[in-house]
């Protein structure tokens, strides 16, 4: 069984027993953390699609770990300019541990 579940204005496909990583949560690890947004639900026989979302359709999970993302390295250039100029950041990320699909 697998669903498609929207989190913090981005799509996230997700399975049961999978851990994803998102953009930070607010929570300690082992908090319980539950999502309404679920846009598509399948499993073998049935798929079910929201409008934009389904209704009493929940998925759970658990805060595994919060962490700093690898760096991301950003450059600009500006031709006959001359101008250069490269940032670098970590990004903050969740780790979840997708327990159950409802």
């Amino acid at each position: 069984m697998f669903a498609i579940v929207a989190i913090k204005d981005k799509q996230y496909k997700i399975e049961s027993g999978k851990t994803i990583e998102i953009d930070r949560l607010e929570g300690a690890v082992g908090d319980k953390v539950t999502f309404d947004t679920v846009m598509l639900r399948s499993d073998d026989t049935n798929t079910e699609i929201g409008a934009p979302y389904i209704k009493g359709a929940i998925v759970e999970a658990t805060i595994e770990e919060q962490m700093k993302g690898e760096k991301l390295r950003v450059s600009r250039y500006k031709h006959k300019v001359r101008e250069r100029r490269s940032i670098g950041f970590r990004p903050f990320l969740t780790r979840l541990m997708i327990s159950a699909i409802k």
